[in-house]
């Protein structure tokens, strides 16, 4: 009499194998999805950081610097500010633009407009953000200094 022996077979075997594949594809995929995903986020983080401070900066200006051209209009800033010399990782160029309210009100001539850009790209890919806020003749400046 003889024994049967009990193995897989070639078809069982590959489906088996196109199963397993096709999971670790989709893991992977959504592994680098994830990354990606936390680094768009941080980017983003990075430049809100960034326009928060420019703003803040200008708000504790005086008047008079804010209208005679005292604030430099660009500037750069680097992801991680704290690291070594060449290794802080992309750059964000940035612009802040100050002009007139356009408000219809009497208090108008005595509040301008901010807005700050930042621009950077991640890859291929050309992102940048915007901020815009009013600061005004007798704002914070006035009881910090």
């Amino acid at each position: 009499m003889r024994q049967k022996l009990a193995a897989f077979s070639l078809v069982e075997a590959t489906v088996g194998m196109g199963i397993v594949g096709t999971t670790l594809a989709t893991l992977f995929t959504g592994f680098t999805s994830g990354f990606f995903t936390m680094q768009m986020a941080r980017e983003n983080l990075r430049a809100t950081q960034i326009m928060l401070e420019r703003v803040e900066t200008i708000r504790l200006y005086s008047w008079d610097q804010v209208t005679t051209g005292y604030i430099i209009p660009t500037f750069t800033a680097p992801y991680d500010p704290d690291a070594p010399t060449g290794q802080q990782g992309l750059i964000y160029n940035g612009t802040i633009e100050i002009s007139d309210t356009g408000l219809p009100s009497s208090y108008a001539v005595d509040m301008k407009k901010v807005v700050v850009r930042v621009n950077w790209k991640t890859g291929r890919l050309q992102r940048s953000r915007e901020f815009t806020s009013y600061i005004s003749r007798f704002g914070m400046q006035d009881y910090v200094y």
